[in-house]
């Protein structure tokens, strides 16, 4: 894909929006490129691409090449995956019939099980794209098939936010195999579990914070995408331009920050409230910086999953959340690296921990799209080879880094 680069700025300009951590362009520009427009609805493709969940065939290629050149940073994310425990041969899936999570997963019953099954099904699938060693294969489909032959449910509060963390990994992994890999014969019984177990969890949403509802439109994504479900892409992509607007706040949001339709929120003082106690909105803000950045990272790493699945896909929503995706990360790498806490912003204390949660976005946006993010670049450069947060986040650097494919 080729890239576009923005026009130059002059030097002032420049240096002003690398210290703000922003990215440069006409504001108005950035704006109306943030915002869903009126025209044109988006719509599923008429025909699905697969593999097409967070990467495609041409990004696996890329990366299986670079791994088998023994090139940096992509050889070392890759000995990293396979060192972790999510790679072993070895690793044995443990299923539960009924997954129950409460509030910070107490109770947890089957909800790491799940979450690392998961994550060790896409880490096998990977492997199996760039090794061709039929070994991998058949762990990950050995992995997906003892939970489609066992799971029945999510319950108890978390079960939304457990079903979406879950259910964002599985297809992943489903899409590589199912579309690269000769056989698996229990593939449709996977596709009656994605169906009738994760989808209704997650594809009507949630009002509670942020991060819930992004990470649910994330799983409900990948699965349309498996599934080939237009009607169920496009509710969720619907609702995913919604959240995003009301998750990161611009200056040309208004006084106040959106809100998503339904929420209730109807006055400053309850949407203060929801953006945990924070009056003041700045360019970048989200409604849960003040919460603290682990939280944060979830959203901004589910929005940014969100719109790499739909370049895929055909119908790029870069376009529409990539502002709020640039600014949402600078904004949290500025002080994540360390810079001090004005007193205006959350009481002047911020919570670290964003996890390895950019390197989707800063691929996107600086280098196919060609905007300057130097707080960014050098959080995620520090951070590399990003690993897993062992949720639904894994292994960036290897599928993502500096990569150009489409």
């Amino acid at each position: 894909m080729s890239q576009r680069r923005i026009l130059p700025l002059t030097a002032a300009a420049l240096s002003a929006a690398c210290l703000a951590g922003a990215l440069v362009g006409p504001a108005q520009a950035q704006a109306r490129a943030a915002e869903p427009r009126s025209g044109k609805a988006i719509t599923a493709p008429a025909a699905f691409t697969h593999p097409g969940v967070l990467v495609g065939r041409s990004q696996l290629d890329f990366v299986r090449g670079k791994v088998q050149a023994g090139t940096a940073p992509w050889k070392g994310a890759y000995d990293a995956m396979m060192a972790s425990k999510y790679g072993s041969l070895s690793y044995t899936p443990k299923p539960w019939a009924v997954v129950e999570c409460g509030s910070y997963s107490d109770p947890n019953k089957g909800c790491t099980d799940e979450r690392q099954d998961a994550i060790a099904a896409y880490t096998h699938a990977l492997a199996w794209y760039i090794t061709r060693d039929d070994r991998y294969a058949k762990k990950a489909i050995q992995i997906m098939d003892a939970w489609s032959a066992t799971i029945t449910d999510h319950t108890n509060s978390n079960a939304p936010l457990q079903t979406g963390w879950a259910g964002s990994v599985w297809p992943r992994a489903a899409e590589i195999i199912r579309y690269t890999y000769t056989s698996w014969p229990n593939v449709n019984r996977f596709a009656t579990m994605l169906r009738n177990v994760y989808l209704p969890k997650v594809i009507n949403g949630s009002h509670s914070n942020g991060n819930w509802e992004l990470s649910m439109m994330e799983a409900a994504v990948g699965i349309s995408v498996f599934l080939d479900d237009r009607t169920s892409y496009d509710k969720a992509v619907a609702r995913y331009l919604n959240r995003t607007q009301a998750y990161v706040y611009l200056e040309s949001d208004g006084a106040l920050p959106k809100t998503v339709p339904g929420s209730g929120l109807d006055t400053k003082d309850e949407i203060v409230k929801y953006w945990q106690g924070q009056s003041t909105f700045v360019t970048g803000l989200t409604q849960e910086t003040c919460r603290d950045f682990t939280h944060t990272g979830y959203g901004i790493s589910a929005i940014s999953h969100i719109a790499e699945t739909s370049r895929i896909q055909g119908e790029d929503l870069y376009p529409k959340v990539g502002e709020r995706l640039r600014q949402a990360l600078g904004f949290q790498a500025k002080y994540e690296l360390g810079t001090a806490v004005p007193s205006w912003l959350c009481g002047g204390t911020v919570k670290r921990g964003l996890g390895p949660v950019t390197e989707v976005g800063f691929n996107a946006l600086h280098n196919r799209l060609g905007y300057p993010m130097d707080n960014t670049q050098k959080l995620t450069e520090q951070q590399r080879p990003a690993g897993t947060n062992h949720l639904f986040v894994a292994w960036e650097t290897l599928t993502h880094a500096d990569n150009p494919a489409s």
